[in-house]
This record gives C-alpha cells, structure tokens and sequence, in this order.
C-alpha cells in the first residue's frame, strides 16, 4: 500500500467488506489500525486488504462516503446511511421546520435526522439566548398570555412587550447564523480537480450530491446527470472548500 491519499478497504470471508476508511496515507493508515488493540475482532476477520489511489483529500472523503453508503460495510458505524433530514427554514419571516431536499433556500439553518431534534436544537438555542419558545413554535401559548419561561426570566419577554419583536428576530438571526446552510454556489455541476504528481482528477458535484470522478473534463461533462436529494456527507466535505475558494473548481 502507498504513503498516497485514498480509500482503503478490509476484507474478510463474504463478499460484503468488513469496512472501509480514508486517509491522505493509506499505507501509514492501515498500520494505525493493525496496531490499536481496540480493533483486535476486525482484524480477526480480515483475510486481505484493498485500496483505490484518489488524487488528494478530498476525492479520498468522497469516494469513502459514497462506497460505505453503497456496500454498507459491517464495521463502519457512520456514513452508511444518506438519511432524510429537516431544516430549520424561514419563510416570509416565520420559522418552520421542513424536510431538506435540496440546500438551495439561502434562509435554512442545520441539518437534522428528524424533526424532534430540530425542535430540541430550536430549544437549545432559546434557552441559550433567552428566547421565546411561543415565538419559535415549540408550545402554543393562548393570545396575550405571557410565557412560564419569562418568569423565570429565562426568556426576555417578546411575548409581553418586554423585547421589541425586531429584537427578539435579530437575536434568533443571530444565534441561527452558525448553522446556516449554503446555497449551492453553481447554476449546474462542477468539477472539483485534484492533482498530485502522477494522478490528476476531476469530481463531478451538483447540488451537494457527488456524481463520480474522471480524469478528464471531456469524461467529467458526461457524469452531469440529474442529481439525488441532498447529501449531508458531500456538504460537510465539500462546503469549506467551496465557499472558501479553497479548491480549483471548473464549471462543466
């Protein structure tokens, strides 16, 4: 195995593999493995070792996320499913919770696996920034009634005048922005090139979703099919490098 960026798998009696990692060092990674003890019953089931080569770390990430998904190896515990998520979404001012299938609203906040952790993350940040949770949907309060919570000042009192509602909006703006989820930045698919000295490649993206890889622009145009619903793993992946600027990107 190469000291070389890629995706790396273990083997074992069935067909379906054991599991499957990535690193920018294959060859120092599969080592860190036989040689943590903690990792003694996957190595007693491994018969042999393979590996895919991938120009850098991002094609490593991406590659690893759509194999894991697809053969679903036994011992990896996370990426294996693409679940359907909820966002925190506003519209026309409200705050609603609706299901994500596409990153394309510029007002959406977080990712969630379900509906009732977007409502405890909605509850989380009230209780950290002193808001109203009638405001925010999480119990109904009857009209002019003031919450519990306010009483307990534990919320600054949108709900009877106390804070100005422009207040109480601009502090849940402001307390959302850290989970803002980006737009995608292209009118279609891009390619996301990689170069190390003997490999160049080019990953094919849409809308958040990892269409393939190739290695040239003529073969990466010809991946640029409709994409699925929005991959949380391709975001988290590829968001930084995106809006950053950070990878060399060509629009196809």
């Amino acid at each position: 195995m190469p000291p070389a960026p890629g995706v790396y798998t273990f083997h074992g009696e069935s067909p379906l593999p054991l599991y499957i990692g990535k690193s920018v060092n294959i060859r120092g990674r599969v080592l860190d493995h036989i040689r943590t003890p903690d990792e003694a019953r996957l190595l007693s089931l491994t018969r042999r070792f393979s590996f895919v080569r991938t120009a850098g770390d991002i094609g490593a990430q991406l590659l690893e996320a759509q194999q894991v998904k697809l053969q679903q190896p036994l011992f990896n515990k996370r990426l294996r499913r693409n679940k359907w998520l909820c966002t925190i979404t506003l519209q026309a001012g409200e705050l609603c919770i609706t299901d994500v299938h596409d990153a394309g609203d510029t007002a959406s906040f977080g990712l969630y696996p379900s509906r009732f952790a977007a409502v405890e993350a909605l509850r989380e940040i009230a209780d950290t920034h002193l808001l109203c949770y009638s405001r925010l949907g999480i119990e109904k309060l009857p009209a002019g009634r003031t919450c519990f919570r306010h009483a307990l000042k534990r919320c600054a009192g949108v709900c009877c005048g106390a804070e100005p509602e422009d207040d109480h909006r601009q502090r849940l703006l402001a307390a959302l922005i850290d989970r803002h989820v980006h737009a995608w930045p292209y009118p279609g698919a891009v390619g996301i090139v990689e170069k190390s000295d003997e490999l160049q490649q080019i990953h094919v993206v849409r809308n958040w979703h990892y269409l393939g890889t190739a290695d040239t622009l003529a073969k990466a145009r010809k991946l640029d099919q409709p994409s699925a619903s929005f991959d949380r793993d391709c975001y988290r992946i590829l968001v930084r490098p995106l809006i950053t600027g950070a990878a060399e990107i060509r629009e196809l």
